[in-house]
């Protein structure tokens, strides 16, 4: 196959024949949108370093859930901002945490919604950690009872999966545990598996209000130098019973997406976090690119890495854009 008799720009020459055969494709089923949900009333409060995004009390959070409904998207990932935080993180695993509330609000005004919850002790903490401080780290394994009996009561209020986010070493297996001995055998488990201690995470601390007040995660979070590493992590999950794998971030990652599809055949989530989204959107501000073709084009080039699912804050524009696709 050699120019001049073959050509490969004989099959782009027109929009149709593009698509005839194009090999990967982002459908509306592909997005999960997070969402920030906040203690109070009447609470729409935009995050400044996310242009569109917004922490909302419930019944505002329920609104605009109805909305991504609309749309088609699938799913949502919930984040809390408690009205207040302690050392141990108590209100994430409170019957009437903030977290609980919404997911029974959710469940009972927009039912057909996949509700899927953050697992973890970052937001709820006074501390900022993802976990119990003990000698001025997170202490792994009484870490575990919490995010244990925070999956729990998710799914106690009716959460449809548990997304543990808190790279503790075992949790997989914890959270499998507790849920199936509590009659909860049914309710998967999206394993951030692969979580990188990045600094593309900047905006998400504004948005949750979780900035460590002191240090930083790189002793439970990995190391962005690191591949083989992922591979191990991914493999301790898939061990452990996790239904779903996740990569984090997504964007300068890909290799990483890659390596895990095609060693695991669990369904592979990417999280395109909020600096890459917020990067997107300072850059368009500017007139510097092209905001809905950069947006779509990243998102695709998710899949292509291979995506099966993509949490993106972009989520709603990508939904309207397919619709006029």
């Amino acid at each position: 196959m050699y120019f001049p008799r073959y050509r490969a720009r004989r099959t782009r020459k027109t929009e149709t024949l593009r698509r005839m055969v194009r090999e990967n494709h982002l459908r509306v089923d592909d997005l999960i949108y997070p969402m920030f949900s906040a203690f109070g009333e009447n609470i729409k409060k935009e995050i400044h370093s996310m242009p569109g995004i917004y922490q909302h009390s419930i019944e505002n959070l329920v609104e605009e859930a109805r909305e991504v409904h609309a749309l088609g998207i699938p799913a949502v990932v919930l984040f809390g901002i408690p009205e207040c935080k302690d050392s141990v993180g108590t209100d994430a695993y409170s019957d009437t945490g903030i977290i609980q509330r919404t997911i029974r609000a959710l469940k009972q005004e927009v039912p057909e919604l996949t509700v899927i919850t953050d697992v973890c002790m970052c937001e709820y903490t006074d501390h900022g950690h993802c976990g119990v401080i003990k000698d001025g780290d997170v202490d792994n394994d009484s870490t575990l009872k919490l995010l244990a009996a925070e999956a729990l009561s998710h799914a106690q209020a009716g959460a449809d999966i548990v997304a543990p986010s808190d790279m503790m070493d075992g949790r997989i297996a914890a959270l499998r545990e507790t849920l199936d001995d509590n009659g909860f055998s049914h309710i998967p488990i999206m394993s951030y598996a692969v979580k990188y201690a990045s600094a593309y995470y900047g905006p998400f601390r504004d948005a949750a209000d979780s900035t460590p007040q002191f240090g930083d995660r790189r002793s439970y979070q990995m190391d962005s130098a690191n591949r083989l590493e992922a591979i191990r992590e991914a493999a301790l999950d898939v061990e452990e019973c996790a239904d779903f794998l996740m990569v984090k971030p997504a964007l300068a990652y890909m290799d990483i997406i890659r390596d895990i599809k095609e060693r695991f055949d669990l369904p592979l989530v990417v999280y395109n976090v909020s600096g890459e989204y917020s990067m997107v959107k300072a850059a368009a501000a500017q007139g510097w690119i092209d905001h809905d073709k950069v947006v779509m084009e990243t998102l695709i080039g998710f899949k292509r890495a291979g995506a099966d699912l993509i949490i993106t804050y972009h989520a709603k524009e990508a939904a309207r854009l397919l619709q006029d696709s």
